[in-house]
């Protein structure tokens, strides 16, 4: 429902973006992460149409984003990172106006205004202007006017930027739901935002994307060892010596941590299995046997950091 091939952005000798490709399809969360200056937010304004790309195109639900503009904005909701709202209006006034324009009347209109007022918890300030509003409110305005025609695509560009925790729960829950009949495009400088809200993550860096994968893949990418701590019952008596040995067909390490063995290996299924048949076959206890889980820091910041060597070794090259 989007797709985007080999999208370009200049600014005079600046290269926003650079031959930049991925595609999200219904049902689907991807989250486009990047460090601030990416190219994150020039990507979403070109495929919302606010901006038209140096060279490469897009689909928005079958609609090229050059050619058929007017058709690419009726299916799409866009929240752009400054929500674009007129302080002057009501907040019903504001999301009446918005309904309007795109087209909405009658029964219709009144239940999407009532819609968007209950799921993006406008309630308590429907009537109020937006002028008084705090910024997280004024965050879910801007949601709701991109929600207001039920449009089958989502972009949102850090939709839950200063909202409170329990409000990006909420919000959270609001796009996981939306999620079923629609694609959306998710971004947040927020990784533990990324890891909630999203199935797959598409990694911008320098205007490049230098990944795209599901979280566990984009992991194993750049940490292709896993690292399991396993822990026997104190009175099974094992040495690391004997568990080296028992494991080298997998090339595995064995290293020691008080009582926890520490072992790395890629191939931790059959290692796995090894330990578990040298408990059965010994009568051993096993007390702990649980894999280290990479943090999204570390996985994003070794991606960046693995493109910045790749970067380097080709600009030697050439």
């Amino acid at each position: 429902m989007i797709d985007v091939q080999n999208l370009s952005m200049s600014y005079g000798s600046v290269r926003a973006v650079e031959n930049c490709s991925f595609r999200v399809q219904k049902g689907e969360i991807v989250g486009l992460v990047g460090p601030n200056g990416a190219g994150k937010s020039t990507i979403m304004k070109i495929l919302a149409t606010q901006i038209h790309p140096t060279s490469g195109t897009a689909t928005v639900n079958g609609h090229d984003i050059s050619k058929e503009s007017l058709l690419v904005r009726k299916e799409l909701g866009f929240l752009p990172e400054q929500a674009p709202l007129y302080d002057d209006m009501e907040v019903r006034e504001y999301l009446d106006f918005t309904a309007r324009s795109r087209g909405i009347k009658g029964k219709n209109l009144r239940e999407r205004l009532e819609w968007v007022c209950e799921n993006c918890g406008l309630t308590p300030v429907w009537c109020r202007p937006i002028s008084e509003l705090s910024k997280g409110y004024r965050q879910r305005v801007g949601l709701a006017q991109a929600l207001i025609h039920d449009p089958p695509v989502l972009i949102l560009d850090e939709p839950t930027s200063g909202l409170d925790p329990l409000q990006i729960m909420e919000i959270r829950q609001l796009v996981k739901g939306l999620a079923k009949d629609k694609a959306i495009l998710f971004s947040s400088h927020i990784l533990q935002e990324i890891k909630a809200v999203t199935d797959r993550a598409v990694v911008i860096n320098g205007g490049r994307i230098t990944a795209d994968g599901r979280l566990d893949e984009l992991s194993k990418r750049v940490f292709p060892e896993t690292n399991l701590r396993v822990v026997f019952s104190p009175k099974d008596g094992i040495g690391i010596k004997e568990l080296n040995e028992l494991l080298a067909p997998h090339k595995a390490m064995v290293s020691r941590d008080r009582d926890a063995f520490l072992i790395t290996t890629k191939e931790p299924e059959p290692v796995r299995e090894k330990i578990a048949g040298l408990a059965l076959e010994r009568s051993m206890k096993i007390l702990e046997l649980t894999e280290e889980k990479r943090d999204l820091e570390e996985i994003f910041s070794a991606l960046l950091h693995k493109d910045a060597k790749t970067k380097k070794e080709k600009e030697g090259i050439s």
